[in-house]
């Protein structure tokens, strides 16, 4: 999993078919997809549960790209093995959800997959402020998290702080919750590369006529591309 800071969509499969999740995963990549976004969701830490370790596992072989794990749980520790294990290229865990966030990011490295870190709307970008050099991804919701398709809060100016912060750190800015091709250039131009989107991407298509699925990643990379500086 090399490193740059080009526009990579990772649709959310949280808007996908439950039942189709294998095929689903493949025909997003054939569509174009750079990453699949995997949102876990534990009830707890977020209003909504959707799936876990096993379910990450039996989509791993239907996924030659990267595997983006988000962990909406708490705790998060005593599951990031299973994840690991699983097959997650990027595991990101709620600097929220625990108290020992910096141990959570050591852990998911020695597990051997690359540590991300997820901020809330109304949790600042001081709050990763002595995580810089810990981390690979720093993922700014643009959305409160626990469910899909809701409307697009504008955090242009913390992606603006964090990516002045980042510096030359080899450190991927994700972004997650309501975009679309209106939003995209907002937060591409603030220093955003790693843009997730769900209802955008799966919207109009299905396994059976996955067309639509590439229609709208171009348009979505298209809209960021048309501003990213």
């Amino acid at each position: 999993m090399s490193f740059d800071r080009s526009i990579k969509i990772a649709p959310s499969i949280l808007a996908a078919d439950f039942a189709n999740f294998g095929a689903e995963c493949e025909a997003i990549e054939a569509q174009g997809a750079d990453w699949v976004h995997v949102d876990v969701m534990d009830g707890h830490f977020v209003p909504n549960i959707t799936f876990g370790p096993a379910t990450c596992a039996a989509i791993r072989p239907h996924i030659r790209g990267v595997m983006d794990v988000h962990l909406m749980i708490a705790p998060i520790d005593p599951y990031i093995d299973a994840f690991a294990k699983a097959g997650a290229d990027v595991i990101t865990a709620h600097v929220e959800a625990g108290p020992h966030i910096h141990r959570t990011l050591q852990a998911i490295r020695g597990a051997g997959a690359k540590a991300g870190v997820a901020l809330n709307p109304g949790t600042p970008a001081s709050a990763v402020s002595e995580l810089l050099d810990s981390v690979d991804l720093i993922c700014v919701m643009t959305v409160n998290p626990g469910f899909g398709g809701q409307k697009f809060i504008d955090m242009s100016a913390k992606i603006r702080t964090l990516r002045e912060m980042i510096g030359d750190r080899p450190v991927h800015i994700e972004i997650d919750g309501g975009v679309d091709p209106t939003t995209a250039p907002l937060v591409a131009q603030a220093g955003a590369d790693v843009l997730v989107a769900g209802s955008a991407v799966f919207r109009g298509g299905s396994v059976s006529n996955p067309a639509p699925y590439g229609e709208n990643i171009r348009a979505i990379r298209a809209a960021a591309a048309g501003t990213y500086v």
